[in-house]
């Protein structure tokens, strides 16, 4: 039985020695006296009268002292005897306790740092807020600090990325210490990767459904804590260790990542929590103060736009600071680079529900002094009313671009596949409008193509190699009899559906996942790859497994000939883009006046609107520079089913077509010159003397390569093969 110390045995103090403010448990804050072996605490909990907080001294060992001190909605007080390491939470005064301490859920501090869980044998898991110090020693470890322009982005599960990996010790394998362990780091660096976005690391729990089923919230959206890293990605020494081993493991492994110039973003869950549907049992927000941390309707009932049972209110200032609190204190504490906010209209809602783009969390965020400086990601859509808000995010915000997503795949999977059963394809306007970074979708929120994060797969839907293999979800391992997850995967099993032995199913499935990576890696914008579609990685047809937490989901490492050759394929691409950016002003893309993109017909003339909205035209050729550029780069997108003669653009197609799009090829901006360039005010480089070198094609046959590094004068005629593209230095 637990032995429980309460009231002033186990120590309150006036208000004169506690403050409201920081919210959570603190050594020392700012004009209170420090107190050896008191610490201040302080908690929101707006829907009691009174709180008690109640914490483990030792093993079967309960104190509890109240929170004497209020201000509107804010209990607080000093407590002695709350020390490091030690599991705590509240409970209303004055309401029976319904069991001994520790038996039963306490409600946790929403700025607690660590979460420990307790699970014993026929009973539900038990969750303690832990009270831990700061502190670490990040020697001459910094943030990488990579522009925008430069960024490419590997969204990875920190579990499934090292799960098999053979170059990992066991036991750090599916950990933080696995992520940042020397295997992992350098393959990513050699990749072409800077900066990994991690699927949610807070503190997160299974929904219920999913422990009936006997699975796992894989994934991780379903947060508890938001101030507290999730204790399942440590190894068992740093859980056996305590709250403060498993900050530390997270800590080494940023670290680890940033020695190696390797950016860490972390997916974020502000938009609801764990706490899930109204009849589900109060573990934090709901018991502290349900009516003011969640949205509700007129009638009381929970507004849910995120199909999670819940909502958070963003038009509570509590609730804004919260999230505010959070996000400062995984950038200070962690020295994380940034965030990726899942469903982020729902954090832009005001009291009417409506998505406001000067929301003042978008505001306060743009204001605040420490996250000007980290990178932010919306994913700009959720299920509320006018849930699409991609390109409406205000400056200083990136979207997740699902135009993007659509368009690629419409060019390459649905339009090869309906002209396979002998229909036309689409036209080539859309895919020239995602090669230029959808620059019309942002520029009336005032941003550049480098707002527009391009991908083609994420951790939700099919993979890249499952977009050329499955034309239907294939759940069932899920225990939803296939209903869950989306029928619009805009995918082409290219005749089959699924595995097959046919060689030349697979070498056209092979080329269109070459062709998808391809326009990724070279749009305008910044590219995010999902982990594993650089190797092939199939998810056997599941496009919702994000309670698989299984071989279905982790990266495999042994690679047949077509995933070697999709590994190759993707760092060659990486690399050119890489070199290529190294030729172009610093400003480039994102000043206007520092690019311009050119499109050319299949004859080398410039693209009519006739040729645009054509659907048998299903070639295209465009150079990509900037007047004050070293090099400039022809892309050649070959989107129909034959092998197509092409002539490169002369002097006069050049000139035609700078015309046409308002660039005078004679003069350059001042204010647009590059002050690194030996001459900032010199003309662009003129293509028609330098001719072309051909760097790649997607279109390759495997051992013959011989045409790479060709060169081609102005005007003459190559030959592009059938669905491929073809990259030229110009």
């Amino acid at each position: 039985m637990a032995h429980v110390i309460t009231g002033t045995a186990a120590g309150t103090a006036s208000q004169r020695d506690s403050r409201p403010f920081p919210l959570g448990v603190r050594h020392t804050v700012p004009g209170v006296p420090d107190v050896p072996g008191a610490v201040n605490v302080s908690v929101y909990a707006p829907g009691l009268p009174e709180v008690d907080v109640y914490f483990e001294t030792a093993p079967g060992a309960w104190a509890s002292a109240p929170l004497v001190d209020t201000v509107p909605g804010v209990h607080h007080g000093r407590v002695h005897g709350l020390r490091h390491g030690h599991r705590y939470g509240f409970w209303p005064r004055g309401q029976q306790l319904p069991g001994e301490p520790g038996t039963f859920q306490l409600l946790l501090d929403p700025y607690g740092r660590g979460i420990e869980e307790t699970d014993s044998p026929g009973a539900e898991p038990l969750y303690f807020s832990v009270y831990t110090g700061s502190g670490f020693d990040w020697g001459n470890s910094q943030r990488p600090h990579t522009p925008w322009r430069d960024t490419v982005i590997y969204e990875a599960n920190v579990r499934g990325q090292t799960m098999l990996h053979p170059g990992i010790p066991e036991e750090l394998r599916g950990t933080y210490a696995g992520m940042g362990h020397p295997a992992m780091v350098e393959y990513l660096r050699d990749l072409g990767i800077t900066a990994v976005e991690l699927l949610p690391v807070h503190f997160h729990i299974d929904e219920q459904h999913l422990q009936e089923l006997g699975l796992s919230n894989y994934w991780g959206y379903n947060t508890l804590g938001f101030f507290a890293p999730h204790t399942g990605y440590a190894t068992e020494a740093a859980r056996k260790a305590g709250a403060k081993a498993v900050q530390d493991e997270v800590k080494a492994m940023v670290k680890s990542l940033h020695e190696a110039g390797i950016e860490v973003i972390l997916d974020v869950v502000y938009n609801h929590t764990a706490e899930g549907r109204a009849e589900q049992p109060a573990l934090s927000w709901r018991g502290l103060g349900d009516a003011v941390y969640y949205r509700h309707g007129a009638g009381g009932e929970y507004v849910d736009t995120t199909g999670c049972g819940n909502t958070l209110d963003f038009s509570e200032p509590r609730v804004v600071q919260l999230a505010l609190d959070s996000l400062r204190y995984w950038v200070q504490e962690y020295q994380v680079d940034g965030f990726r906010f899942d469903l982020a209209p729902t954090l832009c809602r005001n009291a009417e529900g409506r998505f406001d783009p000067r929301h003042p969390f978008l505001v306060a965020v743009a204001a605040d002094s420490v996250l000007q400086d980290v990178k932010l990601i919306s994913e700009p859509w959720d299920l509320g009313p006018d849930g699409w808000q991609t390109g409406r995010f205000p400056p200083g915000w990136a979207d997740w671009n699902d135009h993007f997503r659509d368009i690629v795949r419409d060019f390459w999977l649905c339009d090869q596949a309906a002209m396979a059963g002998g229909r036309e394809g689409g036209s080539l306007a859309r895919i020239a409008g995602a090669l230029a970074g959808s620059a019309h979708l942002f520029a009336e929120s005032g941003r550049t193509p480098l707002a527009s994060v391009n991908f083609v797969t994420a951790h939700d839907g099919f993979t890249l190699a499952d977009l050329t293999r499955f034309e239907r979800k294939h759940n069932e391992a899920n225990g939803e009899e296939n209903r869950d997850g989306t029928g619009e995967n805009r995918s082409y099993n290219h005749g089959a559906e699924g595995p097959v032995d046919d060689e030349r199913i697979n070498a056209a499935r092979a080329l269109t996942a070459r062709n998808l990576m391809a326009t990724l890696t070279m749009s305008l914008g910044v590219p995010m790859i999902t982990a594993g579609d650089e190797r092939g990685r199939t998810q056997r047809g599941n496009n919702n497994a994000y309670c698989q937490d299984n071989e279905i989901s982790w990266l495999h490492w042994d690679l047949d000939d077509d995933g070697r050759r999709m590994l190759s394929t993707t760092r060659t691409l990486l690399r050119l883009r890489r070199e290529y950016l190294a030729g172009q002003p610093y400003r480039f893309p994102a000043d206007p006046r520092q690019s311009f993109l050119l499109w050319f017909d299949r004859d080398g003339r410039p693209m009519t609107p006739e040729r645009w909205n054509d659907p048998t035209c299903r070639l295209v050729q465009v150079l990509i520079g900037s007047g004050d550029g070293n090099v400039n780069g022809t892309i050649v997108l070959n989107g129909g089913l034959s092998d197509a003669e092409i002539r490169l653009p002369d002097a006069a197609a050049l000139s035609a077509a700078r015309r046409d799009a308002g660039i005078d090829p004679e003069t350059v901006d001042p204010d647009s010159a590059d002050p690194h360039t030996e001459d900032p005010h010199s003309p662009d480089p003129d293509t028609t003397e330098r001719g072309y070198q051909l760097l790649f094609s997607t279109g390759y046959v495997p051992g013959d390569e011989s045409r790479r590094g060709a060169l081609l004068r102005a005007g003459d005629t190559d030959t592009v093969p059938a669905n491929s593209v073809s990259f030229y230095r110009a």
